[in-house]
């Protein structure tokens, strides 16, 4: 099947169990959808962007963004962290994981965002316009990234002028500030 099949939409709460599907499948394990569910539950994540990807009726793929801030500023640009991007493995190396990316950067930059910031595979997120090492440009992740994984803290700037702004330490939601959830 080719990727015209594949339909994203906002996830809803009726979608849960979906997501939750998607997750368990795509990391052969339940501590990614452990995360999203209390993700999905964190004010401090809100507001949150949560896609889902269909192939005819069966959701094959999910990308979460949740709303992040820098360090002791109030005047803190709207940026968000992309954690976790999720797609089935019979369904993977398709374009899927791309398309939710994609439709979920062109959703953040018409509600004003301005950055997205990623902890991810440094041959994959680049290929969509994110930046390596986002370390070197004045934004220290949330937990310390050891120097051989530098390359695997990415921003994507929303526009032009996003990255010569404010700079400092990502706070990310609650949920996701554990230092379990910072290691490649």
């Amino acid at each position: 099947m080719t990727i015209n099949d594949i339909q994203i939409s906002e996830a809803k709460k009726s979608d849960f169990d979906d997501v939750m599907q998607v997750e368990k499948e795509a990391f052969g394990y339940e501590k990614e959808a452990i995360l999203v569910a209390q993700l999905l539950e964190d004010e401090s994540a809100e507001p949150i962007i949560s896609l889902l990807a269909f192939k005819k009726d069966e959701a094959v793929g999910h990308i979460l963004f949740t709303r992040a801030t820098i360090d002791g500023n109030s005047a803190s640009p709207l940026i968000y962290l992309l954690a976790p991007l999720a797609v089935k493995p019979e369904h993977q190396k398709q374009g899927i994981g791309g398309m939710l990316i994609n439709a979920g950067l062109k959703k953040l930059k018409t509600i004003g965002a301005e950055m997205v910031f990623v902890l991810g595979h440094e041959s994959y997120y680049p290929k969509y316009g994110f930046k390596q090492d986002a370390g070197s440009v004045g934004y220290v992740a949330p937990y310390p990234i050891p120097e051989e994984h530098a390359g695997a803290w990415m921003v994507y700037p929303l526009n032009s002028g996003a990255v010569d702004g404010i700079k400092g330490k990502v706070v990310c939601a609650d949920a996701l500030n554990k230092p379990e959830h910072w290691r490649e």
